[in-house]
């Protein structure tokens, strides 16, 4: 059966893996593996430009063994000052390789503080850009960095937009630095869970980041770790094994996802 990030009996422990060579990529995947990583996040922004070949990435993704693989091809790292429409066929060529859910940042073609696109020349060619992916067989993820507290109200149209363009995965990235904000970021939750008809992912960052950990029991799709905290990982993402604990003995609030 083809790996999926649809169809779960509990929200994926996907193992965000940050690395400059494929040697790095493997290791942090073989320490992951034993510790029960279900799915890896190949992030390929950090990659240095002399490894991103596809022969190189069909290793890679042949090197999850049947695990399904997230990619992200962001515009930080060693993508700085590339354009998105290089980024873009980029992603293309990591679908056509053989990755599961590419991640589309919202504000592609129109860079916005909020990573949503406001022109309509920039959503259409999105909305193209996701068919394509589609047309090679990869799932997509649409993702807004917003990084700061968001009200309901404006996270709901920011949802909404990304499952309008093509989505299969709603990702939103918010803050929450007061207890209060963190528990309207709670609530958030099962409103996406209320009115979205694809899978969300919904996150914060800030001093209050509890979703990151307890999210997938709530509604949200999939969890975010890392193997280790090392020089490139995210900080904000909690450890595999910290997360797996905190899953398996909670128990999950998502029903069994059956794919159509």
């Amino acid at each position: 059966m083809k790996p999926t990030f649809l169809t779960y009996e509990k929200p994926l422990l996907t193992v965000m893996v940050q690395a400059s060579c494929p040697k790095r990529v493997k290791e942090l995947m073989d320490k992951a593996r034993p510790e029960g990583a279900e799915a890896f996040g190949m992030q390929f922004c950090r990659m240095k430009e002399e490894y991103r070949r596809e022969d190189i990435y069909r290793e890679l993704f042949a090197y999850a063994r049947g695990m399904p693989v997230y990619v992200t091809n962001y515009r930080s790292g060693e993508n700085e000052g590339k354009p998105d429409e290089q980024l873009a066929e980029e992603l293309l060529a990591l679908a056509e390789c053989g990755a599961t859910l590419c991640d589309v940042v919202g504000d592609f073609f129109d860079r916005q503080p909020d990573e949503l696109a406001r022109k309509e020349a920039a959503v259409k060619k999105q909305m193209t850009l996701v068919d394509e992916l589609h047309k090679r067989g990869a799932e997509v993820l649409m993702s807004s960095h917003v990084l700061k507290f968001t009200p309901a109200e404006r996270v709901l149209e920011i949802a909404m937009e990304h499952q309008r363009r093509g989505a299969d995965i709603c990702k939103i990235v918010t803050g929450a630095d007061t207890m209060e904000q963190q528990l309207e970021n709670l609530k958030i939750i099962h409103m996406l869970k209320e009115k979205l008809k694809i899978r969300f992912l919904f996150l914060s960052g800030g001093e209050c980041r509890i979703l990151r950990r307890i999210g997938g029991e709530l509604g949200c799709c999939m969890y975010l770790c890392v193997a280790e905290h090392d020089a490139l990982a995210t900080p904000a993402q909690p450890l595999l094994r910290d997360v797996k604990a905190v899953r398996d003995h909670m128990g999950t609030g998502c029903e069994t996802i059956v794919s159509v």
